[in-house]
């Protein structure tokens, strides 16, 4: 490898929204720093089924629903 041009590979602790926590190795900030997820795989539609509903930030979500509504017979 190349010195001077890869980022510094350490490891960090991962908190999942429901306060769990694991330790993995990134690039993200620096060794020993700590990443809050907002959206977790315990958290996000995509994994739970849809039971639960994201946040609607600046009516996205809303504006998207009344553009592409009926596109797919809903």
């Amino acid at each position: 490898m190349k010195d001077g041009i890869h980022p510094d590979y350490h490891t960090i602790k991962v908190v999942m929204t429901n306060g769990t926590t694991f330790e993995t190795r990134s690039t993200y900030g620096a060794e020993g720093d700590t990443l809050n997820l907002d959206i977790d795989p315990t958290s996000h539609p995509a994994w739970t089924g849809g039971s639960q509903q994201l946040m609607d930030r600046g009516g996205r979500v809303s504006r998207f629903k009344s553009k592409f509504g009926g596109l797919f017979g809903g």
